[in-house]
């Protein structure tokens, strides 16, 4: 097999499989593109814990992990097996790199099985969570993708799923797309400028070089697992975006592709 690339996506609200004006088909158009992994490792922005925990369920649940919405949304299920052997070897590969890691029975929160849904909807690709770190840093999370590298060499595709601009806060929930904070896209252009002239001290810097940055992400739960994909990538990796617009006036989603040259 090809080795796979790596993947941030943006995985919006947890409507997005339910509301037509919501950009769901892209997540589907995006998946032809790609090589078929085996398997799949998802870093969730709704899996947080103290040190990486990888989930060994062989058919995790289908956690609707919000509330409000409506009843439709509840009714979902994604019941794609689990890969456990793939937790366990990236649990592993975190240790061999100085990673301290776990196990444990885990489900798929929306961060997982929202954008999977809507990228193989049938349910057919096996898919494992690791969780992150929210009290840790940028480079923390860089480290942990460079640790699972060689995972895209065995059929695995690293994800991680958040979103690239996340300040619940600053959004106006009755905005048009035209109507966006014009402080969004300052902030997605540098991003996207350093992603495309791989400047990874820029990018782990992120906090005090990009525009906005705290405007951008009060925490940064949302964007961590992008330096994880990043991580993964290769040294000298290809970027596709894929914009898919800005909601709610302050809620921007772009995916990225992080391929092989």
């Amino acid at each position: 097999m090809n080795r796979l690339p790596a993947l941030f996506l943006s995985h919006g609200a947890p409507t997005l499989p339910i509301d037509p004006s919501m950009p769901s088909a892209e997540f589907g158009a995006l998946s032809t593109q790609l090589p078929r992994p085996e398997a799949i490792l998802m870093l969730s922005a709704h899996w947080c814990t103290t040190q990486p925990l990888a989930s060994v369920a062989s058919a995790p649940e289908t956690i609707h992990d919000f509330y409000g919405f409506p009843r439709q949304l509840y009714e979902i299920q994604y019941p794609a097996p689990g890969a456990p052997d793939v937790a366990r070897r990236a649990a592993a590969l975190l240790g061999a790199n100085g990673i301290a890691a776990g196990v444990e029975q885990h489900g798929l929160d929306h961060g997982a099985w929202v954008p999977m849904l809507l990228m193989f909807p049938q349910a057919d690709v096996p898919v494992a969570q690791l969780s992150i770190q929210p009290y840790e840093d940028a480079a923390h999370h860089f480290r942990i993708g460079r640790a699972l590298r060689a995972l895209k060499n065995e059929g695995v595709m690293v994800i991680g799923s958040g979103q690239i601009t996340h300040n619940l806060r600053a959004a106006d929930f009755s905005a048009r797309p035209e109507d966006a904070d014009p402080r969004v896209s300052e902030f997605t252009d540098w991003f996207e400028q350093k992603l495309a002239a791989r400047d990874i001290d820029a990018l782990l810097d992120y906090r005090r070089q990009a525009p906005h940055a705290v405007l951008m992400h009060p925490t940064d739960e949302h964007l961590l697992p992008v330096f994880a994909a990043l991580g993964a990538a290769d040294d000298d990796y290809t970027l596709g975006i894929q914009s898919l617009g800005t909601f709610q006036r302050s809620l921007a989603m772009t995916n990225y592709v992080f391929g092989s040259a």
